[in-house]
């Protein structure tokens, strides 16, 4: 039998096989990192690539799979050098400032530039990072993803955009957007800091509803969801297990040691929903801390 030699692009990588995946990541974060080593071991073959402005060399050294491109998704001129043959785009940007136009830039602006620049006839599916940000406040009710969206500030209005726009482009490609709530673990520590010295504080009452999910088991479901045959197109990536806040910042306060936080406001931008990761969880993944309280308890120990 002979070997044929794979087809290489001008980054002397492998082309895309149906079984292998050409994954760009942009904005690739703490997040970003996480999938791109589940997607080298997934396969030897799997190729990825992270862009942003200021790549993080050391951090993947030991990534034979992986390559960084040093780009700005605000700056047009600095996209023009992408990767050929891409299958896959997860988007996972994140703005400087919290202002509504540099949420525009990135978000909305940003992914509609990307996209245009990659135009690649192997593109099959492409995930954008959302936040639940874009339900509102809905008190202590249930919400999944056919709850109608109802954001109360900027943030959670680009996003939402930001999704309408991704989802018209569905007749090309596979569009997806995972609303992700707060996620938490290793060199995520404010909330923890703060309730070890008591700076934390939580509503009296169980009536602000909180969620949260676990980074590992972010990254884990957004490769999963890169690999889910017919997905649907909005996905809540959240742990099993929301709480009121006064019950999870209690029991955080007791792991670090801290006082009993004082009674005070939640936060006027995070609105009270408990969410559903039913269509996550029927899709075949399973959480490895479904509960935020267990999952602190394992960095805390650590």
């Amino acid at each position: 039998m002979t070997n044929r030699a794979l087809q290489t692009d001008s980054y002397g990588t492998p082309l895309a096989t149906p079984s292998t995946k050409r994954v760009l990541i942009a904005g690739c974060g703490d997040l970003g990192l996480r999938v791109a080593r589940l997607l080298a071991l997934e396969s030897a073959f799997n190729q990825s690539w992270g862009l942003r402005r200021n790549p993080s060399l050391e951090s993947t050294n030991d990534l034979q799979s992986f390559s960084w491109i040093a780009a700005d998704l605000t700056q047009p001129d600095t996209l023009r050098d992408l990767p050929e043959h891409l299958t896959h785009v997860l988007y996972t940007a994140a703005p400087n400032a919290r202002t509504e136009a540099d949420y525009r830039a990135v978000y909305r602006d940003g992914l509609k530039r990307l996209l245009q620049t990659v135009a690649s006839p192997a593109l099959q599916r492409v995930l954008f990072v959302s936040s639940t940000a874009v339900y509102g406040d809905h008190g202590a009710q249930w919400i999944d993803e056919d709850t109608p969206t109802a954001p109360k500030s900027f943030n959670g209005r680009v996003l939402l955009e930001t999704e309408q726009w991704l989802h018209s482009q569905s007749a090309q490609f596979e569009t997806l957007s995972l609303r992700l709530s707060g996620i938490y673990g290793p060199g995520r520590s404010y909330l923890l800091d703060r309730l070890r010295t008591g700076r934390a504080t939580a509503p009296a009452a169980e009536s602000h509803w909180v969620n949260r999910i676990h980074i590992e088991d972010a990254a884990a479901a957004v490769l999963h969801l890169l690999n889910l045959p017919n997905p649907q197109p909005v996905y809540l990536v959240t742990d099993s297990t929301p709480l009121p806040m006064r019950v999870l910042y209690d029991a955080l306060a007791k792991l670090v040691g801290g006082p009993v936080p004082p009674v005070g406001l939640a936060p006027a931008s995070v609105g009270s929903k408990r969410l559903s990761n039913a269509r996550l969880s029927s899709s075949g993944f399973t959480f490895k801390w479904p509960d935020s309280r267990e999952g602190h308890a394992a960095l805390i120990s650590k």
